[in-house]
């Protein structure tokens, strides 16, 4: 291979995303580009040809959409539905182009193109005008840091080339666009089939006096302020070779950095100073921004991967709190309250959204109050952190102001996010120490606190069975208390419905009050449906290893039905009670739990010894 030449590895990089709605010519225009660029080999010609026959929607034109369309689901479809990546050059410029899929329920993929490009060149089809995809991809777009746009009219052919009607276009998306701080809005008319100001000006548009698509793309400058801001690098590895060298890798997110130069770790807040920074070919004097680099101190401090160095004199915020613009990605709502995964600057932990704010609506920007998002619907909302982590608002770097939420349970990716500000609500609260402590609280009382946590349908015996429990307990000089489903409503959470998100801030409360109950050195016998894996795993998480026991009071809906000790489900199913579990909401079956009851066979009354036989086992008392 031949090694590259000087003027072609010093040519600029541009990273531009195309997006829209569906069928507004996309994938159509990226081809239209290869192709006119002769970039486009003569055996992929071919294949070209024979799928444009087999699969075009041109006639006996060659369909460029079908250059980018590779999976075989898109091409029957006539759709795009993964981000389909393409490299090309000029002799002025280097290109990275991504194109995304325009269908709704691919919002997902588009926000993930979005956040690696420079610009984004937002397709309309000029016989139809600005679509809700539309609007969705340009909010997107500029949630994701992209202050570039080219509003590519596409399709000005349909519309006898008017101006009238290009005209039109341009002033309703710039009067949509206003509050999203582009910085440049370029509106450029095509007719990407034909080519139509594509490469060169056409003749068919006489009163347009811009430049066509691709001289723009070639000249545009994009302002990259990273190397002008302080100093950053979420540390990505801990590289440790052998005892006598430790050095911490990463990929710098803003600034530069040089020997000598002071460095902060956060959250610790130990400072030190940079040794060397190395590079692929070894020791460099200075690494900027883009730059992957391993850095050694001058001084030995613990350093985990997800830590961030820093300038000392320009520190990000650290803080376990802070609200962010998320883009709900999955078909499973959004339920604050539940604990997610969060994937931020190298590191994981759980988080939960602990106030949805409002929803955005993609029509005209209006913020509408919401208790959920789904898929596609963007928000912004409070979260909260397992622990403090450093970051910086998405506005001042994409990098370090950028996360994604997981699904505990699926490891599905269900949003993006991006930080606002951190929220500085606790900055005056700290914990108290406490003279007696939760040890000698149980041994005071003879015996160990835990949670048990009787989780069943509607109907299956929890309560029975729970009763019996803590009589037999009580009868032993066992200190209880129980906490019931019903009775809590009573009280507590009696602002509270049985939505799914409700059902998960019920939970949450609860698992609280049993933590603040085994503090106090008691069994806690809880029982509720508590219909949600995440949420039951949630409260066995606040707890110490073993002091949570689930207990699963296992009974078939049938059988529940036929019970119906308070004539729940025959309610629901008349449709008098709507979200009944097993009715209309699910109930996801434990997986692990540490006892399963079968009422099937046996006595509530035997099941209940059962549940003691156990506590007895694990020396509880």
């Amino acid at each position: 291979m031949t090694k590259p030449s000087s003027s072609e590895t010093s040519r600029p990089v541009l990273r531009f995303l195309t997006c829209g709605s569906v069928d507004d010519g996309k994938s159509t225009l990226i081809g239209r580009l290869l192709y006119e660029q002769g970039l486009i080999f003569d055996d992929h010609m071919t294949a070209l040809q024979s799928d444009s026959r087999k699969h075009g929607t041109t006639g006996e034109d060659i369909d460029f959409a079908l250059l980018l369309d590779g999976l075989e689901a898109e091409r029957e479809q006539g759709i795009t539905i993964d981000v389909a990546y393409r490299y090309f050059a000029t002799p002025r410029r280097h290109f990275i182009v991504a194109d995304a899929p325009g269908h709704e329920q691919y919002t997902r993929n588009m926000a993930t193109g979005a956040s690696n490009s420079d610009l984004a060149v937002i397709l309309v089809d000029a016989s139809k005008g600005l679509m809700p995809q539309t609007r969705r991809h340009a909010m997107i777009a500029s949630l994701l840091g992209i202050r570039y746009v080219v509003l590519a009219i596409n399709k000005i052919d349909l519309v006898d080339f008017r101006q009238n009607v290009f005209d039109r276009v341009v002033a309703e998306f710039t009067a949509f666009a206003a509050a999203f701080g582009f910085k440049d809005i370029r509106p450029i008319p095509l007719a990407a089939r034909f080519g139509d100001n594509v490469l060169s000006p056409s003749s068919r548009t006489p009163w347009y006096g811009g430049p066509p698509l691709m001289a723009y793309l070639e000249t545009v400058e994009i302002d990259d302020d990273r190397a002008a801001q302080p100093f950053r690098m979420p540390v990505q590895w801990v590289n440790r070779p052998s005892a006598d060298f430790r050095g911490f890798a990463g990929t710098v997110a803003a600034g530069a950095v040089a020997p000598g130069d002071p460095v902060v770790v956060l959250p610790s807040g130990q400072t030190s100073r940079i040794k060397d920074v190395l590079g692929p070919q070894g020791t460099v004097e200075r690494a900027g921004a883009g730059a992957a680099v391993t850095v050694t101190l001058a001084s030995e401090i613990d350093i985990a991967r997800g830590d961030m160095l820093a300038a000392p004199d320009h520190r990000p915020p650290v803080a376990d709190q802070f609200a962010a613009h998320l883009v709900w990605m999955s078909s499973e709502p959004l339920l604050p309250g539940r604990s997610y995964l969060m994937k931020i600057n190298h590191v994981t932990m759980t988080a939960s959204v602990t106030e949805l704010k409002h929803r955005i609506d993609v029509e005209n920007l209006d913020k509408l109050a919401a208790k959920t998002l789904a898929m596609n619907e963007i928000g912004v909302a409070n979260l909260s952190l397992a622990r403090p982590i450093p970051f910086d608002a998405y506005a001042d770097n994409r990098t370090t102001g950028a996360f994604i939420l997981i699904d505990r349970y699926s490891n599905e990716t269900v949003a993006a996010g991006m930080i606002d500000f951190a929220l500085r609500r606790a900055t005056n609260i700290h914990y108290q120490p406490i003279t007696v402590t939760k040890a000698e609280r149980s041994r005071l009382m003879t015996h160990k606190p835990v949670v048990l946590w009787f989780t069943g349908l509607s109907g299956a015996g929890k309560s029975t069975i729970a009763n019996l429990v803590e009589a037999s307990l009580h009868a032993r000089g066992v200190h209880t208390t129980l906490l019931d489903g019903d009775n809590i409503r009573h009280g507590l959470n009696k602002d509270l419905g049985f939505t799914a998100g409700e059902r998960v801030e019920n939970i949450r409360r609860i698992g609280e009050v049993a933590k603040l109950m085994t503090e106090a050195g008691l069994v806690v016998l809880c029982s509720f449906i508590s219909p949600f894996r995440a949420e039951r795993r949630m409260v066995r998480e606040l707890l110490p290893e073993g002091e949570f026991i689930e207990v699963f009071v296992d009974a078939d809906l049938d059988a529940c039905i036929a019970r119906d000790p308070k004539g729940l489900y025959r309610r629901a199913l008349a449709g008098e009670i709507k979200n009944f579990t097993g009715v209309d909401q699910p109930y996801e079956r434990p997986e692990n739990a540490e006892l399963t009851l079968d009422t099937a066979h046996d006595s509530a009354a035997t099941l209940a010894d059962q549940v003691v036989a156990e506590l007895i086992r694990r020396r509880v008392f």
